[in-house]
């Protein structure tokens, strides 16, 4: 399951930190700390979810399924 959250993790992170600079610079901020708060905030908020989502997944994976 680690190396599941931790694949998902890349693909969230990138979406999540690329959404919060874009919107951070569609606010005008140019400064560098407020461009690099946005980048580590978007890192920091995938983590759960990466982890909640992968748990997720494994879960389903792993469960036995019906018969049709």
């Amino acid at each position: 399951m680690l190396r599941l959250s931790a694949v998902l993790y890349i693909l969230v992170a990138t979406v999540l930190a690329g959404g919060a600079v874009t919107a951070v610079l569609a606010m005008n901020m140019m400064e560098r700390w407020q461009i690099a708060g946005a980048f580590a905030a978007g890192c920091v908020v995938a983590l759960p979810i990466a982890a909640i989502l992968g748990r997720k997944m494994y879960n389903a994976m792993n469960s036995p399924s019906t018969p049709a």
